[in-house]
């Protein structure tokens, strides 16, 4: 077994060695475009890893990752149009360099190369692969509704608003690790134990995320801390801090969140104010741990050498314990 990171290099090499220019230009530039910007490639580096975990190797599962990788840009390009984001990891996206038919058309192009890459598979498989993908994508689109849905609602419950992130972020992750482990040959309840694994990380992530979006060091966070705060986004730490807080917070910070003003400093400044009095800070910081508590015990599940379990240990406090 090896480290997330080494994976995550062998996967790169593997998806820059494979990129060819093809025709229509227009088609296929943007397509390996957004592909070179990188990116953590965690999902991809994870189904490596899942392989390995459960006794197959990570040469095996290269196709199931890049079918991850794929579908995972293809839904960021769409993502972008839908919320007209003139960046995407510090560069120009695909729709404001080329068009928006060329994102719609690209993106599509991807999802279809995402399941192609499955099709060398066993037929026993590649039916298997792609039962959990094609749940996975459904999930992921709902997840988008949902959070587009979010925007014109007044009424968003923070269960809703976990079913969102569950969707939209975390089955990814949970489909990652399972997928790796089907190339393996793992068992049914072995898959099931490690996509609630990813699962639980996923959404422990995702409200990282937020937090950090808040209260994360504006030096080391690679965006402007408070943004999710400027754009009005209903978050766990939103929605807790109106069911924690006392009438008057309440309607201050939903008054906070009915304005964007020219100049954002103060806004921010009084919005995580609230956070902090209502408690919702802390709220938001013990149900990171619980999701990520939950993760690991999936693991203690599963009958693994102990040096395995490690590795994937060692990732999650990793990924819980950025400050980025």
């Amino acid at each position: 077994m090896q480290s997330v990171a080494y994976y995550r290099e062998e996967f790169e090499n593997h998806l820059l060695s494979g990129m060819a220019k093809r025709e229509p230009a227009s088609l296929y530039e943007p397509m390996n475009y957004i592909l070179r910007l990188g990116g953590k490639r965690l999902r991809p580096a994870l189904v490596l890893l899942s392989a390995e975990l459960f006794g197959g190797t990570y040469q095996d599962a290269l196709p199931a990752a890049m079918a991850v990788e794929y579908f995972h840009n293809f839904s960021l390009i769409h993502d972008d149009i839908m919320d007209e984001a003139p960046l995407r990891r510090g560069k120009t996206t695909v729709h404001k360099k080329w068009d928006i038919n060329a994102g719609i058309l690209s993106g599509d192009a991807m999802l279809i190369e995402a399941y192609r890459f499955l099709e060398p598979y066993p037929s026993e498989t590649f039916k298997e692969l792609s039962t959990v993908f094609s749940k996975t994508a459904m999930e992921v689109c709902a997840g988008q509704q949902y959070d587009l849905d979010f925007e014109t609602r007044d009424d968003v419950t923070v269960k809703e608003y976990l079913k969102m992130i569950e969707f939209k972020t975390a089955v990814l992750v949970g489909a990652a690790v399972k997928m790796g482990a089907i190339t393996a040959g793992a068992s049914m309840q072995e898959q099931q134990e490690i996509y609630a694994f990813g699962l639980n990380l996923g959404i422990a992530f995702q409200l990282q995320d937020d937090y950090l979006d808040a209260f994360g060091d504006p030096d080391k966070f690679g965006k402007q801390v408070g943004g999710d705060i400027i754009e009005n986004k209903k978050t766990y730490l939103f929605l807790k801090a109106l069911e924690l807080g006392e009438s008057a917070m309440g309607k201050e910070l939903s008054d906070l969140f009915s304005i964007q003003p020219k100049k954002a400093e103060k806004k921010i400044r009084r919005v995580k104010e609230i956070y902090l009095q209502s408690g919702a800070t802390e709220d938001t910081k013990n149900a990171i741990a619980t999701y990520t508590e939950k993760a690991f015990s999936c693991l203690e599940k599963l009958n693994l050498p102990q040096e395995n379990k490690e590795i994937l240990l060692r990732f999650g406090k990793d990924l819980m314990g950025r400050k980025v």
